[in-house]
């Protein structure tokens, strides 16, 4: 009773946010304390895309392809977000770790101007193009009729989407994960709250249809940045932009551009495979992709909570590498891997035993529950390495190694998984199942590839 009290008092001092000194706290309690509101952060982020897909779902099936193409779009989108945020927690965690705060806030400043800038230029030729985008990934006339203002609208708020991603890396390398969580519980929670008034009305609002998912999205994550601004300027946090952090300095912003490109290019080529087995599974009409659309939703609400578990890895890597402290940093990884397979492995027997629970909540059509069940069962087949993997590859990340893992990517990604989709979707007849199959067994390589590589342990030696 009292251990279980004490872990409580732990809980509660995770969320409720203090700021620690990484490199000496306890290994465990440094875990539990940068982990706790991480999941919790991404938790609501998996809370979002459940219930936004849940009342998207009720405009019928051609709504939810549209959700399913515009999302691929946006993973390109979010691979740059993702990608500098790696950059962000790996300086700002390094910098941290050898106490040198003020160039921390320097390099947050350099970071978000980084990130504006890509965000707008791909927000013009995103909301441009967006027909003809819809078009390229293979939606019928009708799913193109109905998606391209929600299209635009997503994709001219892309700016809120990567500031978030961008600042809650920095607080997140600064040891501050508390931040992070409140700022995207906020995003998160206004777009829940949102959504059914925007999609369906209420009273004498008019409701908007598909296109008010997009703005309840849009608005939601904009407050989200509001947040994040007023605790960077506030000056009351360890992580603060104060003036003399603010003039441009190209030596930062190159350093800003060569470990976030591997970040990007990580995401970017995960993306590009999954676009690929979007337009592929495309190919086998509406309701596959509709039951695609709702197993990926699924499997985001699991694999984002064990991203936020993993992602406590990357602060404790960075930070104790700054204070020289390598193999404290490694200690830390591999104890985090053990927790985040135990929680995959559970993750598994759920879908495994109420697959087609989950997947008749969002849909009462029998076609698309039975193909999101037979999605959900298949690749969380692969669930305990997909925790491994994690772990691993936010290690490298935090470690500012970003190209080993985009290495791995192209190799088992765009190398094995596209081909070995392609092959047993269209030249055996499975169609997609083919597709899901294809997924579990290369993720499931994946991962193996990482823990091999991290054994080896030259990601001691990056330097950021």
């Amino acid at each position: 009773m009292k251990d279980f009290k004490a872990l409580l008092q732990l809980v509660w001092s995770a969320v409720k946010g203090k700021e620690q000194d990484y490199t000496t706290l306890g290994i465990k309690r440094s875990i539990v304390l940068l982990a706790i509101p991480m999941i919790l952060e991404m938790l609501m982020e998996s809370l979002f895309a459940v219930v936004d897909i849940f009342f998207v779902g009720k405009l019928g099936p051609n709504a939810l392809a549209t959700v399913g193409l515009v999302e691929a779009v946006l993973m390109i989108i979010y691979s740059v977000g993702m990608g500098i945020s790696i950059a962000a927690t790996a300086l700002v965690s390094r910098r941290v770790g050898e106490k040198n705060y003020l160039e921390a806030g320097s390099i947050t400043f350099q970071l978000i101007v980084t990130g504006l800038i890509f965000a707008l230029l791909m927000s013009v030729l995103a909301t441009y193009f967006a027909r003809e985008l819809l078009e390229l990934l293979g939606a019928d006339p009708a799913v193109v009729v109905i998606g391209v203002t929600y299209s635009r609208v997503i994709y001219a708020g892309n700016i809120a989407i990567i500031m978030l991603f961008l600042i809650n890396g920095a607080f997140r390398g600064a040891g501050q994960p508390h931040l992070a969580m409140r700022a995207l519980w906020i995003a998160n929670g206004a777009n829940i709250l949102l959504d059914p008034l925007l999609i369906f009305g209420a009273g004498s609002i008019p409701g908007l249809g598909l296109d008010g998912a997009a703005w309840a999205t849009t608005i939601g994550r904009s407050l989200g940045v509001v947040y994040q601004a007023y605790h960077l300027l506030n000056g009351k946090n360890l992580l603060r932009i104060v003036r003399q952090n603010l003039m441009l300095s190209l030596a930062v912003v190159l350093r800003i551009i060569k470990v976030s490109s591997g970040g990007v290019g990580q995401y970017l080529i995960d993306s590009a495979s999954w676009i690929f087995l979007t337009r592929l599974i495309a190919e086998f009409g509406s309701n596959a992709l509709a039951g695609y659309t709702i197993a990926f939703r699924v499997i985001i609400f699991t694999l984002l909570p064990a991203w936020g578990l993993s992602s406590a890895a990357a602060t404790l890597v960075g930070q104790n590498l700054g204070a020289q402290k390598g193999k404290r940093a490694e200690l830390a990884v591999w104890l985090t891997a053990r927790y985040n397979v135990i929680f995959m492995a559970v993750v598994t027997l759920v879908f495994l035993v109420f697959g087609s629970r989950l997947s008749g909540f969002f849909t009462a059509e029998p076609e698309v529950v039975a193909i999101a069940t037979q999605a959900l069962k298949i690749i969380t087949l692969g669930y305990i390495f997909f925790g491994l993997g994690m772990v691993m590859v936010q290690a490298f990340n935090g470690a500012g190694d970003t190209r080993t893992p985009a290495i791995i990517n192209i190799m088992v990604l765009w190398i094995i998984e596209i081909p070995v989709a392609y092959l047993l979707a269209m030249a055996t007849g499975l169609e997609a199942t083919g597709v899901f199959v294809a997924i579990a067994i290369c993720h499931s390589f994946h991962a193996l590839v990482s823990w091999w590589l991290f054994r080896k342990g030259k990601w001691k030696q990056v330097q950021v």
